[in-house]
């Protein structure tokens, strides 16, 4: 076996192919991620994380010249030291065939890539870039199709992992209910009380609003993230983007935001799941894959709604605000705007249990996909330690 790092067009395209020929033809609920998104993580125009990291990837080719596997290795260098015993790096966009010595090819790589780098630890499967996308191994749930940019594998993946002596560091829930249905009858008591209050008010986004809601958005994320260690307060620039970024799938009706005295005090985000979209364009969104993405949207094939994140200003946690706006978003899509059947809510680790809780019992979710994220001591003399409960419920 040969490992060969990803330096030029034909290595550039073996790693993009390889899962494509792995998955095909599979009973798998695999969707084929689109070929920009996963090149736009190696790309440094794109990726800001090369501003204070490096990263390389690799193929592994079998003794007939067949790619076999692939890997990528990197450093955060503002992470490699945060809340950790020891530096830490990430490993990670790894696929390979059901072969232990294939794999630890690729694991050995990483780790001595790492180690000439000063890391002593490795985090994997993760992304260089954000948590909220290619970030855990599929350890549950392998019936269910994966959400956009997040991580399906073969069901083989995580022995892989724990034969070469990953453990568990934190795991990832992915929550899922129907859209119909009650809600709690604690929530649905606490909405009814806060609805008699005139004070309060809970209605959905409006697009030809929108410059308003991104200032909304960005007090209430202020308000409730802001004074927590390690998070910067959100620029009117930076609310903007993201608003920006989510505007071609928005639909207002599930955007929802809560008030006090028409001053914003929560908000509530979903967006219709684009890899019910993105599933029919085959990994490439050239001027077919638009037409086709364009299509399957005008004919609204798309079910489910993905939660992205919501949040209530702390000085009114605990009031039912966030009961308010579930139960608002539950009359409006049990009601007269049936356009989904199905919501999930990607990323409540198992860290946060106040989370956990409030997603089981507020929004009525079930579990229905599982993510580990592991990691690796190079010197396994030491001792491991799980990731430290969280103290807040922010999500």
């Amino acid at each position: 076996m040969e490992i060969i790092e990803v330096k030029d067009t034909h290595t550039r395209k073996e790693f993009i192919q390889l899962p494509v020929r792995l998955y095909k033809g599979k009973n798998t609920a695999w969707i084929r991620p689109l070929d920009d998104d996963i090149n736009s993580v190696f790309d440094t125009s794109k990726n800001k994380y090369f501003r204070h990291g490096e990263c390389t990837r690799w193929i592994l080719k079998d003794s007939t010249g067949t790619t076999i596997g692939r890997v990528a290795a990197f450093i955060d260098k503002r992470s490699a030291n945060k809340d950790n015993d020891q530096p830490t790096g990430g490993m990670g966009f790894f696929e390979c065939i059901n072969d232990q010595e294939a794999a630890f090819k690729l694991f050995d790589t990483c780790k001595a890539w790492l180690e000439e780098r000063g890391m002593e630890a490795m985090d994997g499967p993760i992304n260089f870039g954000e948590r909220d996308q290619w970030w855990g191994c599929l350890i549950e749930g392998f019936e269910h199709e994966p959400n956009y940019c997040c991580n399906y594998n073969f069901d083989y993946y995580p022995a892989l992992f724990e034969a070469y002596g990953f453990q568990i560091y934190f795991k990832q829930f992915t929550f899922a209910r129907e859209i119909m249905g009650a809600l709690a009858p604690k929530v649905a008591e606490k909405a009814a009380k806060l609805q008699q209050d005139s004070r309060y008010d809970a209605r959905h986004l409006k697009k030809a609003e929108l410059d308003k809601y991104i200032d909304d958005f960005r007090e209430v994320y202020n308000n409730a993230w802001a004074n927590h260690s390690g998070v910067a307060k959100m620029s009117s620039l930076q609310a903007k983007a993201l608003m920006n970024k989510m505007k071609p799938i928005m639909d207002e009706k599930v955007l929802w935001f809560a008030y006090f005295d028409n001053k914003p005090i929560g908000f509530f985000i979903l967006l219709p799941e684009v890899n019910q979209i993105f599933k029919h364009v085959n990994g490439k969104l050239d001027l077919l894959g638009k037409l086709t993405f364009l299509w399957y949207k005008w004919r609204k094939t798309n079910k489910k709604l993905l939660g992205v994140i919501f949040g209530v200003d702390p000085a009114h946690q605990g009031k039912g605000v966030d009961g308010l706006m579930i139960e608002k978003f539950r009359q409006m899509v049990q009601g007269d705007y049936r356009a989904y059947d199905f919501l999930e809510m990607n990323w409540i680790g198992d860290f946060n249990p106040k989370m956990i809780t409030v997603v089981k019992s507020q929004v009525g979710g079930r579990i229905n996909k599982t993510h580990a994220t592991y990691r690796k001591l190079f010197d396994e003399t030491k001792p491991f330690k799980r990731m430290p409960i969280k103290s807040s419920g922010l999500r």
